[in-house]
């Protein structure tokens, strides 16, 4: 009985393997394979390709389709009522058989035909000094209702303004304009999108302020503006932006303080301001910034007091650059305290006082830069620690500061930082000797223990004539034979 049935499921299963293969083999597995592209669509996408990788192109790279079996990098498409429409359309040599663009690129209007467009890159597309290009300023609109991604990176002959059309793009979720040659102000209109979530335009030559407006993207989760000419003060409404997990805004011309309420954004990981003109001093807000793991403010003229900041509530810091910014006092010991901190930089400020050696119980920090302060006192590590963090902990040009040597090798000593010499040699220089009236003759010793701060460890000449010796230097042979005769006469009159 059992053979009859499993005779009967491998009738059963092969009739339905036989069924499926006659399907496949009459193009019948699915809806895909009919579907092809709307003859509009695909004319509108040859045309935009061409104008930027030109007219030698035929489209035999997208045989039989774009969207088929054959695609190249950078076309994608969607099945939209039995059709294939291209939703991403990517130019620039990102993949090894990418569409490259030819030295002369240009936008022709067609690819503003492309009505399902979500996502539209170029990178490294225009790149030519000779044939500068500026961003089209008309048209855009026809893709409002869908484009989500726009990006343009590397493309240093693309140059102009940035359209004000752009605020028409109301589904936009990101902007990227990174290492252009756009110039200009921003516009005010650039507030209209309210569904970014990552601004970038890093790298261009934009100048004028940061508008106000920037406070009404309230899902923006990256803003960059970094390496640009922007000036003027930091607006506040940056400080609305709750949603934000990084602000970069660094190598700009930006002056004033760091806004009070910027401790809103709790969800901040990375602030980056360096390389600005801010001042106003550190500002205790910063310290509400829970979430924050990189905070950035080198090379501006803040300066103020650092232990303004309670640095141990900012628990999950690991990047921590305060380097050239006039800053004053001792290296606050909260600092410790930061469990996750692995970058403590500090140097080219007014630091004073000593360097704690609990830094070295910071397991895992891996670099320390308090070079170019005035750090006094001596630097209490191990060799160990030096070892562990060799170029990486710098305290040169801090003239007051030296380091233990001991038995520690010169190969792991701090660079640029001298040995400290002995400074207190104690000398015996005198015995008195009282009777007990209990115990006879007991001696008690008064020693005289005279400190010495000159370079080489030579006695001091006023305590050499009191033992009727000359006032020069006494060395080698006659300094071990003054110590034991001492020691002679002392245990003789003890004995006696």
């Amino acid at each position: 009985m059992n053979f009859l049935l499993r005779k009967l499921w491998f009738v059963i299963f092969s009739l339905l393997i036989f069924s499926m293969e006659s399907e496949w083999c009459n193009g019948e597995e699915t809806g895909d394979e009919e579907a092809i592209m709307e003859k509009t669509e695909k004319e509108a996408l040859y045309n935009a390709i061409q104008g930027f990788v030109g007219n030698s192109w035929n489209g035999s790279d997208l045989y039989p389709d774009p969207c088929g079996w054959t695609p190249i990098q950078g076309v994608s498409c969607d099945l939209i009522n039995e059709f294939w429409y291209v939703t991403d359309l990517s130019i620039g040599p990102l993949h090894d058989n990418s569409l490259t663009c030819t030295k002369n690129p240009e936008f022709r209007p067609q690819i503003f035909e492309l009505k399902y467009l979500k996502s539209l890159s170029f990178y490294n597309c225009f790149i030519s000094p000779q044939n500068l290009i500026t961003l089209p300023t008309n048209n855009w609109e026809k893709l409002a209702t869908r484009l989500e991604t726009l990006e343009f990176r590397s493309n240093p002959s693309l140059i102009g303004s940035l359209p004000t059309v752009f605020s028409d793009l109301q589904q936009l979720q990101s902007l990227v304009l990174i290492e252009n040659g756009i110039t200009g102000t921003l516009p005010t209109d650039i507030g209209n999108l309210v569904h970014l979530k990552r601004l970038v335009l890093s790298g261009n030559n934009f100048t004028g302020r940061i508008p106000e407006t920037i406070g009404s993207l309230k899902e923006l989760l990256i803003l960059d503006m970094s390496r640009n000419s922007l000036s003027g003060y930091l607006p506040t409404s940056i400080g609305y932006l709750n949603s934000l997990l990084k602000l970069d805004l660094s190598n700009n011309l930006l002056m004033g303080d760091i806004p009070s309420n910027i401790g809103n954004m709790k969800n901040l990981t990375l602030l980056d301001l360096r390389g600005n003109n801010i001042t106003g001093g550190l500002t205790k807000s910063v310290e509400e910034l829970e979430s924050l793991q990189e905070l950035v403010l080198s090379d501006n003229p803040i300066g103020g007091e650092i232990s303004k900041i309670d640095w141990q509530k900012l628990q999950n810091l690991m990047i921590l650059d305060l380097s050239n910014l006039g800053l004053s006092g001792e290296f606050p010991k909260s600092m410790i305290k930061l469990k996750k901190l692995r970058y403590v930089g500090l140097g080219n400020n007014h630091l004073t006082g000593y360097l704690p050696s609990e830094i070295a119980n910071m397991s895992g920090v891996s670099a320390v830069y308090v070079n170019g302060n005035n750090l006094t006192g001596e630097l209490k590590f191990s060799e160990v620690f030096y070892q562990r963090l060799g170029r990486r902990f710098g305290a040169w040009n801090n003239p007051s500061l030296c380091y233990t040597s001991g038995l520690m090798s010169t190969r792991h000593s701090p660079i640029g930082v001298k040995p400290c010499k002995s400074e207190d040699i104690f000398v015996n220089t005198t015995m008195k000797y009282e009777l007990s009236s209990e115990n006879g003759n007991v001696l008690r010793q008064h020693a005289a223990w005279i400190p010495s701060t000159t370079a080489s460890n030579s006695l001091n000449p006023d305590i050499i004539s009191s033992l009727g010796l000359s006032s020069c230097k006494i060395e080698g042979f006659w300094w071990s034979f003054l110590v034991e005769s001492l020691m002679i006469v002392t245990l003789l009159n003890y004995f006696l």
